[in-house]
């Protein structure tokens, strides 16, 4: 054998021991359940879990989401979006004497009879668009279907929907378009696993015990029977047509998501984190409770927030309205531009962050208490963001004589009034920021910025006098006059109020003492 045949021998012989080699090693990845490359993910919790918290969300802190469905219409109870449930449930409660006072006997004008007047025609998702970008939201969109059945997209699964009947728009959709063509990430919020007990449909009396109207009101089954697999294929379906459709970069579940199998969770979550990684995007899920495991997306704390600062980050959804009412209730209240303000900073602080609903009356109108408040905010942001957006928790959230009685869900309150002696802390490069929560007169004195140790654990939260370089306020910019003893770091306000409601000292360090 010549040198030349030897060489072409000996290339060929190592080619196939290459392709073998490659060939069994594909074999054994599949044999262990490896992604491939083009989905990361699979339905596991362990592969589910490498999915991280998106930098946009980390950056951008708040975002807004709008409770508008068939429930507007009636726009009564102290919770609207609940309205169909307690009319339905309980013969005694208020909205059903309330219901058959203003539309008759529930019998004769049953839930479904309020989508014809849900006309939506004064809806412009441009101008909502625009309304949220200037309040200083990040992220936006809308609840995609809620416990009622009737979704608000375009759906090929149910005939149920907002593109066929009342509004006869896409409003998934045009707000799709509109949210994400001002720069702001798209949020979808799912509600619709409870649909299965909302409605009691095995009172065949009624029209939703009817088969005709499954489709809204959810499948016929015995009462405190378990979804079916027919319902939960449902759930999934509609979710999944949402992801294909509008590629949301931000999926929120209610509880009702604890009543899905694991199975179900965790095939719907490889789905939609695979699709995102085929389209290069960072995407989040929340959830509430325990319904997802540690590690998986991010808990929400519903009309809440955490008391101290935590090392897992967290968000809360919580109403502008002042009484829980989640959709468009007349003659609701409505919290201050200073509560929004004080509740977004305090949340910051503890590494948590704000998914603020808005509820839209039924011709899909903003009303005009709820502008004026979103705009508020929008301005106090324009002056103060540096201070929220791109920043990091410090060592420690604050400090001040004001305390959450309770941490956790529905630990929000309105009678909470934070002092000029509440301090939350935030922080970014070589800035540590410093937000007072109330005009501190002519000096403040921060105490976890003393130049002594601390005396419960004998060390220093702050900084040694020599590694300040300067001290400003947010909106004013001069520099300020300060001191640091063992007491605490004692600064001279501006002489005029750069803005109101909570007032920003940004505190720059020296790259060495």
């Amino acid at each position: 054998m010549d040198n030349k045949t030897r060489t072409v021998w000996l290339r060929s012989a190592l080619l196939l021991v290459l392709v073998v080699t490659l060939a069994g090693q594909a074999q054994d990845s599949k044999s262990r359940g490896a992604a491939p490359p083009d989905r990361p993910f699979q339905p596991t919790w362990a592969s589910l879990r490498n999915n991280r918290v998106p930098q946009w969300l980390r950056d951008g802190k708040f975002g807004i989401y709008t409770h508008w469905g068939v429930y507007a219409v009636p726009a009564m109870g102290p919770n609207a979006t609940w309205y169909s449930n307690h009319l339905y449930m309980d013969a005694n409660s208020q909205e059903r004497a309330y219901h058959e006072m203003k539309y008759g006997p529930l019998q004769k004008f049953g839930y479904k009879e309020f989508i014809p007047l849900f006309k939506a025609e004064k809806f412009n998702p441009d101008e909502w668009a625009d309304l949220f970008k200037k309040s200083g939201a990040r992220f936006a969109g809308p609840v995609a279907e809620h416990h009622d059945g009737f979704a608000m997209w375009d759906s090929a699964l149910t005939e149920w929907n907002a593109a066929r009947m009342g509004p006869r728009r896409d409003v998934v959709g045009e707000l799709a378009r509109a949210i994400k063509s001002r720069g702001l990430k798209f949020v979808t919020a799912f509600h619709h696993a409870e649909n299965w007990f909302f409605f009691p449909v095995w009172d065949k009396t009624l029209d939703c015990g009817d088969p005709r109207y499954s489709g809204l009101y959810g499948p016929i089954h015995e009462k405190g029977a378990q979804p079916s697999k027919a319902f939960l294929d449902d759930w999934k379906g509609k979710v999944v047509e949402v992801i294909d459709k509008y590629s949301p970069d931000f999926l929120w579940f209610d509880f009702g998501l604890g009543f899905v199998p694991e199975s179900y969770k965790r095939e719907l979550l490889a789905y939609y984190y695979n699709q995102a990684a085929a389209r290069n995007k960072e995407v989040i899920v929340t959830y509430k409770d325990h319904d997802l495991p540690v590690g998986i997306g991010i808990n929400d704390l519903e009309l809440g927030q955490e008391n101290d600062l935590t090392y897992h980050e967290w968000i809360t959804d919580s109403s502008i309205d002042n009484q829980g009412a989640w959709g468009y209730v007349r003659g609701a209240g409505f919290k201050t531009v200073e509560n929004l303000v004080h509740n977004l900073v305090d949340r910051v602080s503890k590494n948590g962050y704000l998914l603020l609903n808005v509820g839209p009356k039924a011709d899909g109108s903003i009303p005009e208490e709820v502008q004026e408040r979103l705009l508020g905010l929008g301005r106090w942001l324009q002056v103060n963001g540096e201070a929220i957006y791109g920043t990091m928790p410090w060592i420690i959230p604050g400090e001040g004589p004001t305390k959450l009685e309770n941490k956790g869900p529905f630990n929000e309150s309105d009678a909470l009034r934070y002092t000029a002696q509440d301090v939350r802390f935030t922080a970014k490069g070589e800035v540590l920021y410093a937000t007072v929560l109330g005009w501190p007169g002519e000096k403040i004195l921060i105490r976890s910025l003393s130049g002594g140790p601390d005396p419960r654990h004998n060390f220093r939260n702050g900084w040694y006098p020599s590694e300040i370089s300067s001290i400003t306020m947010l909106g004013d910019g001069k520099p300020l006059r300060w001191e640091m003893s063992a007491e605490g770091l004692s600064i001279e306000t501006p002489k005029t109020k750069p803005c109101a409601y909570a007032y920003v000292f940004k505190i720059e360090r020296r790259s060495a003492l």
